[in-house]
Parts: structure tokens; C-alpha cells; sequence
């Protein structure tokens, strides 16, 4: 599986308010994608969301785990998930994107030629 996820928290916890004077949340997302890192399964963060891949349990296990990182930067935590269950593949954090590429390729040859 594949699952989307981003985390934020909200109003002020333990480490002081959740968001920077700019409104930046980047210390608590900090934390969560150390979690994801520090995991060891493929991963990708982007500037909205971070992708990780992997079995359904160890998957859910680094999310709670990414989620409770950020929990002391606010008094409630925010979590968006979409995940891309698809039973018997794997590498296909890159294998989609591959694809894609192959597409687009294979479409700008019929739109130019």
C-alpha cells in the first residue's frame, strides 16, 4: 500500500502554540517526518503531504507513531489520509510515477506527430 498523509496540530500544547509567528508548523511536521524517516520504509515528502509505502500494519504503525510526534506541538491534531491499496505490488512509490512519465511521453508523440 500506498498512503498520503499530512499532520498538523493546532492550538498551543506542551512545546508552546502549534504554529510560529509567519504561521509556519514546520518544528511539529519536523518531528513527524523524522518518525517516517527513521522507519525505514520508502518514503517522499512533499511540501503538502508525505508518502509512505509498505505492509497495511508497519504503514499505520509509522503514521500513529508520526502522529503522536506532532501531538505536543498543540492541544488537537489535525491527520489527512488517502492510501492506494492495490495486494501484491510493490516499488510502486517510483513504479507510478514511471508509468506516468511513459504516458506523457507516449501522448506528446500522438499530439506531435
Amino acid at each position: 500500500m500506498i498512503l498520503a498523509f499530512s499532520v498538523a496540530p493546532n492550538g498551543v500544547g506542551s512545546a508552546g502554540p502549534a504554529t510560529s509567528e509567519s504561521g509556519s508548523v514546520s518544528h511539529a511536521v519536523a518531528a513527524a517526518v523524522k518518525v517516517v524517516r527513521e522507519s525505514g520504509l520508502p518514503h517522499r515528502t512533499s511540501s503538502m503531504f508525505t508518502e509512505i509505502e509498505g505492509e497495511w500494519d508497519e504503514v499505520f504503525d509509522v503514521v500513529k507513531r508520526a502522529t503522536e510526534a506532532v501531538l505536543p506541538y498543540g492541544s488537537r491534531v489535525s491527520l489527512v489520509m488517502k492510501a492506494d491499496i492495490r495486494p501484491g505490488f510493490e516499488g510502486e512509490l517510483d513504479g507510478k510515477l514511471e508509468r506516468l512519465e511513459r504516458a506523457i511521453d507516449d501522448t506528446q508523440g500522438k499530439i506531435g506527430g
